[in-house]
């Protein structure tokens, strides 16, 4: 059963400087449900990375509050602030995935996973067998045991990043944010990024949520799409927000239009 673990109440974002308080947007009210794969659309600018960095404790929101629901040992579920969890705490609760690429030279796939077990080893980062079997489960969730001993430096784009999501999935949290995991891989590697995170979400009953610009594809893998506007945020299934109309204003441009019955994009090439 699908439970919501990530709740936004009246929630601004934005930026605090010495010339003043940027807006980025204001009063959004959602929830992230685990079992399920949520996408972030929206254009560029309108604040999916301000967002996605507010909701993993990168930075401060501007007001409103992030809840999270926990389930504790007993069955009763515990609501607690975002803003009340120690850096420990936040590691063990959610990993983050991000696009930047890591310049990372003489370390094999295996090791770098193995960073993912760092909130557990304590002060010198000791792996113990437990670690390393953790890390090997990982490596096996992503499908990805040929690359175990290979150096990371010589990893393909979506190899790559595979690996950094095996490294989330053995810091072991409820919660997986990603920005934009697609980014600079090819059509059918962007579409098995998108089953893989799905399968995950399901089979482990994580809550993951990312960014991303492939429209098209996250119509068809995701199960929950949260849609920014710059007045507003939409939260729903793709059918759901088809039927909306949000979709069709998202999209539909002079040549574009979007066909909400078949969730389809369609170009006019004239």
């Amino acid at each position: 059963m699908n439970t919501e673990t990530i709740i936004l109440k009246n929630l601004s974002i934005g930026y605090r400087t010495k010339a003043g308080t940027r807006v980025v947007a204001e009063g959004l009210q959602a929830a992230v449900c685990s079992g399920e794969l949520t996408c972030l659309l929206g254009a560029n600018g309108i604040g999916k990375s301000t967002l996605l960095r507010t909701l993993s404790a990168f930075q401060p929101a501007l007001s409103g509050e992030i809840l999270i629901l926990r389930s504790e040992e007993c069955g009763v579920r515990s609501e607690i602030s975002l803003t009340s969890l120690s850096d420990k705490e936040l590691s063990r609760l959610i990993g983050v995935v991000l696009t930047e690429k890591p310049d990372i030279r003489n370390m094999t796939v295996r090791e770098l996973v193995a960073l993912g077990r760092s909130p557990y080893t304590g002060f010198w980062g000791t792996l113990h067998d437990d670690d390393w079997q953790v890390v090997d489960e990982a490596i096996d969730a992503v499908r990805i045991p040929q690359l175990r001993e290979r150096m990371v430096h010589t990893l393909s784009d979506g190899e790559r990043q595979k690996v950094m999501i095996a490294k989330a999935l053995a810091q072991q949290t409820p919660i997986i944010f990603l920005d934009e995991p697609t980014a600079f891989l090819d059509f059918p590697s962007k579409v098995e990024m998108m089953q893989l995170l799905r399968r995950l979400a399901k089979e482990g009953q994580k809550t993951i949520f990312l960014s991303t610009h492939d429209f098209e594809l996250a119509l068809q893998v995701a199960d929950r799409l949260w849609l920014m506007e710059p007045s507003r945020l939409n939260v729903g299934t793709p059918r759901e927000l088809a039927q909306s109309g949000a979709l069709a204003r998202y999209v539909e441009r002079p040549g574009i239009s979007f066909d909400a019955e078949s969730l389809t994009v369609r170009v006019n090439s004239e």
